[in-house]
């Protein structure tokens, strides 16, 4: 299966509820509504499992199908808000399975313009993984990385970070009860997504608050029940915000680190003149939790005559002493207008073999979705550009 050559919407467009949704939402923000509703301070709590069990472990898109909660509350309830996701503008799916949607978001707070991000979600013989986005646009400006040529238009809430969850279960029909998505590209397993990454859109140690609020949701096993195990949080070097980050919520971490010395780091990862190399390697050894059943991941994007040659792999393996970790090493994934090359398959092994050698676990990255631009560093909604192709094939028969 190809993608979805005029990039019709995945489902029909319909304009913005004035009702705001309950989908998203954390334990307290939904007992915040019910108070809305007019539920006695005394009953929330138990009102708030309801809800939670119908949204996040059902997957219900309507109140009406909450058969434990009275219609009279159902209906207070329904006239206030309701239990919509974001519009999925477009939906691609490459040839080896991964999809992509395009996600318009409905104005937030003093925003009052939509916007659009992506979410990916990749599917493997044993796991499904979500590649989620924080952030509108990225400020960070990597220059490997074709999300970074974005500018960063704001952070994202809980709300619609979760939201990316709910879309892409929706979609593979990963609910209770809910049929599977039928085309074979889906495994065939209890739980199709079974991994979130926040390697999306954005940096989310920058908008740690709502990521950490969005953790606790995803992990709470009432409901979505996703192991904090299996969560992962990526950061370009955030330095400070790294320790917090794992004692107060605790997930799996991955460092974009992509070179072996500042001055090439600098250049590929601008954070870096702010937080170099050895700070941010010194906050990876404090990390709380770090063990060797709870590495830390390097990633390591592999360019060709940049940072591949075996010097580098030895300084690589040097820097990482006495920190539990694997090396990710990742096949640069071209995009338009880039100015870097993927490495030679052979220089990755060769690479790979040296890491592999000192005792780091040095899997290579099977690069997934290439064929609709959502292999990792594409993202960027480089789906405008083929959407305005679309239109020009669409409209030229008519001026003919």
């Amino acid at each position: 299966m190809s993608a979805l050559p005029d990039l019709a919407p995945a489902t029909a467009a319909a304009a913005p509820s004035p009702r705001p949704s309950l989908a998203g939402l954390t334990r307290a923000g939904l007992s915040d509504a019910l108070g809305e509703a007019g539920v006695p301070e005394r009953e929330r709590r138990m009102r708030t499992n309801q809800l939670w069990h119908w949204i996040y472990h059902r997957g219900a898109v309507s109140f009406d199908e909450m058969t434990n909660v009275s219609k009279t509350l159902r209906a207070a309830l329904a006239e206030r808000f309701t239990l919509e996701r974001p519009e999925i503008v477009t939906e691609q799916i490459s040839t080896d399975g991964t999809r992509k949607w395009l996600i318009r978001l409905p104005p937030s707070g003093k925003d009052t313009r939509p916007h659009e991000i992506e979410a990916v979600y990749i599917p493997e013989s044993d796991r499904g993984t979500l590649c989620v986005s924080s952030q509108v646009g990225c400020t960070l400006a990597c220059t490997f990385c074709h999300t970074g040529t974005q500018t960063l238009v704001r952070n994202l809430t809980a709300a619609e970070i979760v939201a990316q969850l709910l879309i892409a279960r929706d979609r593979i029909g990963d609910w209770p009860g809910m049929e599977r998505a039928k085309d074979g590209l889906v495994p065939d397993a209890e739980r199709a997504v079974t991994n979130i990454v926040f390697m999306g859109m954005g940096e989310p140690l920058y908008n740690l608050d709502e990521v950490k609020d969005a953790i606790e949701v995803i992990s709470d096993g009432d409901g979505l029940s996703l192991s904090r195990r299996r969560i992962t949080v990526s950061t370009s070097g955030v330095v400070p915000e790294i320790e917090r980050l794992g004692a107060e919520s605790g997930p799996m971490l991955a460092i974009s680190l992509h070179a072996t010395h500042d001055k090439l780091r600098n250049e590929l990862v601008p954070l870096n003149k702010k937080y170099d190399i050895r700070a941010l390697l010194d906050a990876c050894r404090a990390y709380p939790g770090a063990s060797n059943a709870r590495r830390i991941t390097f990633e390591y994007v592999m360019l060709k005559g940049v940072n591949d040659s075996d010097a580098e792999a030895r300084e690589l393996v040097r820097l990482l002493k006495g920190i539990p970790a694997k090396i990710n090493l990742i096949p640069f994934n071209p995009w338009p207008g880039t100015k870097y090359e993927c490495s030679d398959w052979e220089r990755i092994e060769q690479f790979s073999e040296i890491v592999f050698r000192a005792g780091y676990a040095s899997p290579v990255r099977t690069p997934r979705g290439r064929d609709i631009l959502a292999a990792c560093g594409q993202l960027k909604s480089a789906t405008e550009r083929l959407r305005a192709r679309a239109r020009l094939a669409t409209e030229a028969p008519e001026a003919e």
